[in-house]
């Protein structure tokens, strides 16, 4: 149901559709992915030609800017979803960049009690400002203070996305019994994780990879009905002339989100 003129949003992944992932239906975590952009050219051109099956139409009430952040969106959709969030429940998001910000804010739509620990006080400020509660393990022991939130029952899901060592430490400490943790970090190194902990607990971790179709769809949805203000994370939109620009941002900046890069002349 595409037409010329339409504004679409990409979802970047093209799966072998042969794998045993692709043959169970796992086309998101296929063996063989194609993240387009990355496994192959994508970005910073004003024409691209992607698969079909990859394009989603938007609303064209929807500003183009905004609809920059439905990518990332999908990823934290997904997160919630494996986590299996009821509402009501205690969250807690370390790290809070742009995907753990918003995990933390669709966390907090579907009714999560959310709390983000976060080094940057930049960061600190803005998931205040998006009304969830913060704490700054420089200077607060997070397990200790949400089992004090929470009458020492700890975290029923714990999303684990500062990829660092002390977040993984972090993760099994502040989780309740039988709480659920989702790994949505990329750790660079193999981080080591206390057993025990999963034992004694029964802790349930998930994995949690990019997203599906429905995941951006739900961020479609979330970012076009203002269910989450993803707008509060754009940084700055550049040109694609001073791209060099941007990544100089990004780099030297500790109040950067997200930078976008104007790739053609078309307007929202």
């Amino acid at each position: 149901d595409m037409s010329v003129g339409d504004h679409v949003g990409v979802r970047p992944l093209d799966a072998c559709g042969e794998c045993p992932a692709c043959e169970r239906g796992h086309q998101h975590i296929c063996q063989n992915l194609d993240f387009l952009g990355l496994d192959t050219d994508g970005a910073f051109q004003e024409k691209w030609t992607v698969p079909a099956h990859t394009v989603h139409k938007l609303p064209k009430s929807l500003p183009l800017d905004h609809a920059a952040l439905i990518e990332p969106a999908a990823v934290a959709c997904h997160d919630i979803r494996r986590s299996r969030l009821q509402q009501g429940e205690d969250v807690l998001v370390i790290g809070g960049g742009p995907i753990g910000m918003l995990v933390a804010m669709v966390a907090k739509h579907h009714g999560g009690n959310v709390v983000v620990s976060e080094i940057n006080e930049h960061r600190l400020a803005m998931a205040q400002k998006l009304g969830m509660d913060t704490v700054n393990p420089k200077d607060t022991n997070v397990a200790e203070y949400i089992k004090e939130k929470t009458g020492n029952k700890g975290a029923d899901v714990v999303f684990e996305v500062s990829g660092t060592q002390p977040g993984v430490d972090l993760m099994s400490d502040a989780v309740a019994t039988r709480g659920r943790i989702v790994m949505v970090a990329i750790h660079a190194t193999k981080p080591e994780v206390d057993l025990f902990q999963f034992f004694w607990k029964e802790i349930e971790m998930l994995g949690a990879r990019v997203y599906e179709p429905q995941d951006y769809d739900d961020a479609i949805a979330l970012v076009a009905n203002g269910g989450i203000d993803a707008k509060e994370l754009i940084t700055s939109v550049q040109q694609l002339s001073d791209i060099g620009d941007a990544f100089a941002e990004l780099a030297g900046s500790p109040t950067a989100m997200k930078t976008l890069i104007q790739c053609s002349t078309l307007n929202s």
